[in-house]
């Protein structure tokens, strides 16, 4: 069909193809494509040329920075990680020092409680002592009343006489003593 089309156009207007320009188009067409060729060669490829080299400069310094400061993070992460283990040490070395202080201040409390617990046995011992003396003194000055009044009955006569009374006294005690310590031996 289009073989009908191009015989017909043939035939209408001569020798002339529909397909072939005109030369004189042809020419000018072809002269304009240079000037336009030659504007764009000298004008904008140049630019175009500086921008895709800036492009790659930069990428390119991109690409050094980023490395740069991937060391530098790296070298940062080991600053860390050695002041992390330093600190861990110095944590562990100062837990072991409390548990010491702890386990000196809980040795220097027990002794001193202990120290506290003997003073105030002694104390009571003593105070108990006291106490003993005072009764064992009261109970020489009653007994040695009663006993003055029961050998004033006995003998029948009065021992008013003061030193008379406390030689008596001292002498039943005495006697008393002796025979109470004389059963301790025997019973122990």
């Amino acid at each position: 069909m289009i073989n009908l089309l191009a015989a017909n156009v043939v035939a209408e207007g001569g020798d002339k193809s529909p397909l072939l320009p005109d030369t004189a188009e042809l020419v000018v067409g072809t002269i304009a494509f240079l000037i336009v060729l030659v504007l764009v060669g000298k004008m904008f490829v140049p630019k175009i040329r500086q921008t895709l080299e800036e492009r790659s400069n930069e990428i390119e310094g991109g690409l050094e920075r980023a490395a740069a400061a991937q060391k530098e993070a790296k070298a940062t992460l080991e600053q860390y990680q050695a002041k992390l283990s330093e600190a861990r040490h110095e944590a562990s070395r100062l837990r072991e020092e409390a548990r010491e202080q702890g386990a000196q201040i809980i040795a220097e409390m027990k002794e001193q409680a202990q120290s506290e617990a003997r003073r105030i046995i002694d104390s009571a011992h003593a105070q108990i002592e006291a106490e003993r003396q005072q009764a064992l003194n009261s109970l020489r000055g009653e007994i040695g009343a009663l006993s003055v009044e029961l050998a004033g009955r006995v003998v029948g006569e009065s021992l008013e006489d003061t030193a008379r009374q406390s030689r008596v006294v001292d002498r039943f005690l005495e006697e008393l003593e002796g025979r109470a310590r004389s059963q301790e031996q025997i019973t122990s």
